[in-house]
């Protein structure tokens, strides 16, 4: 049965764009987010309840009627919102916080890929600064880092330059700069390819829907300069990902995983992110995510013609329904504006002038950290807002997008200019 009543929780970019693709379903399902936004408003009620309040959230359901609860960040299915919110008898797409250990430790993720059998880097963990300084020579240069726990998409530092990466695992292991996330730290084999991001909404046994691949750009600056960030913006589908390789992931990455996550007594339900990186050999999983992508979700979810709020809900039942959805042949784009000094040094005074009418003439926009101040709104966190387009070509929705954003004004944020603008063509070979 078709949800009706859905509560997405979160209130960022991401969530935006679920709450705006989940009440396009044709059966107009209402749609409420919490805390959600002021840039949701007034097409989505906010209820004024943290993501992570399961009473908050459990009185709301009761209130409203609610007959689907989407959970969209990372934070409270780490913290097991989704098992208290079952437990209470509450439908819920959101991995459990077993399962959700799959981001929430990248180790924890490393055993589990290499149980399965899924390809992926050599790796280790350390705990201290001694002996994981004494076996940097054996990963690098280029050296992958990578703290252990959570750390908001910026745990993660690629450098050739030993100096930078001494000061990176200081930070960690030393001064807390992730807090218990960064308690131990990963490294990693650098691998060398095509990056991909694959979606996959499973049922915790073995069906499996994946969505269409995209493509991240995380670093802060054109060039793909600059620090690492939790997403500057996206596209859809990226070429990179052939059919051949969609097979690929969905039976040799997703369903071992899903297979070693059942025996283990934590079966996976929700949104599986697999971060790939394409090699000359093969996929190779660089990271899982226990979510859908920010800021690929943003232009994932417009492609997705059907019920997207069936899909969910039979996920959530155990018992995926396919066929709820169908995928369209056009491709989207998603850009973000950020405040002028991110990720290092959030400015937190910029004004951005004309997204209202951005939105009327077509153009998605979906708000993150923004705050209303008349007929404009205040960045008031690093990732702000994201601007897209759909379109018959990656090519003319990325045009679109930034003609978009030229008519924006106003100060103290800043985009990359080059979303998309080298689209590589698919690597073509046969994975066995």
């Amino acid at each position: 049965m078709n949800p009706s009543r859905i509560l997405v929780l979160g209130s960022g970019g991401r969530e935006h764009a679920l709450a705006w693709r989940l009440a396009r379903d044709a059966h107009r399902p209402r749609v409420w987010v919490a805390p959600g936004g002021d840039g949701m408003e007034p097409v989505f009620t906010r209820l004024p309840i943290a993501e992570s309040d399961v009473e908050g959230v459990l009185e709301a359901v009761r209130t409203h009627d609610i007959d689907l609860v989407v959970i969209g960040p990372e934070a409270p299915l780490a913290a097991g919102v989704s098992d208290r919110l079952v437990g209470a008898g509450v439908r819920v797409f959101g991995a459990s916080q077993a399962a959700a250990r799959l981001e929430s430790s990248k180790w924890f993720a490393k055993e589990i890929m290499l149980a399965a059998h899924v390809p992926t880097a050599r790796a280790d963990v350390f705990g201290d600064v001694t002996s994981v300084l004494a076996a940097l020579a054996g990963f690098g240069p280029p050296w992958v880092i990578k703290a252990d726990g959570l750390a908001a998409g910026k745990g993660v530092l690629v450098t050739s330059e030993r100096e930078e990466a001494e000061l990176f695992l200081r930070a960690c292991l030393e001064s807390a700069r992730f807090g218990a996330g960064g308690a131990r730290v990963v490294l990693e084999e650098h691998l060398v390819g095509e990056e991909a991001s694959v979606i996959a909404i499973c049922d915790g046994v073995q069906s499996v829907v994946l969505l269409p691949a995209a493509r991240d750009h995380k670093r802060a600056f054109d060039g793909d300069r600059g620090p690492n960030t939790g997403g500057m913006g996206a596209f859809a589908p990226t070429p990179a990902v052939t059919p051949q390789i969609a097979r690929f992931v969905a039976e040799r990455i997703v369903a071992p995983v899903l297979t070693t996550m059942a025996a283990r007594g934590t079966p996976y339900r929700g949104a599986l992110y697999c971060g790939l990186m394409l090699t000359e050999g093969g996929p190779r999983v660089i990271e899982f995510n226990a979510r859908f992508g920010d800021p690929e979700t943003q232009c994932i979810v417009p492609l997705l013609s059907g019920s997207f709020s069936g899909l969910l809900a039979s996920a959530a039942d155990g018992a995926l329904e396919p066929g709820a959805i169908g995928i369209s042949a056009s491709a989207a784009v998603t850009v973000a504006l950020v405040d002028e000094g991110y990720p290092d040094t959030l400015r937190g005074d910029g004004r951005i002038i004309g997204l209202d009418a951005l939105g009327a003439t077509g153009l998605l926009v979906f708000h993150a950290g923004t705050r209303r101040d008349g007929a404009d709104f205040r960045v008031q966190g690093g990732r702000a807002v994201y601007v897209g387009a759909v379109a018959d070509s990656i090519e003319v929705a990325r045009a679109r997008t930034y003609a978009g954003i030229e008519t924006l004004t106003g100060t103290g944020w800043r985009v990359r200019h080059d979303i998309g603008a080298h689209v590589s063509g698919a690597i073509m070979r046969t994975y066995q």
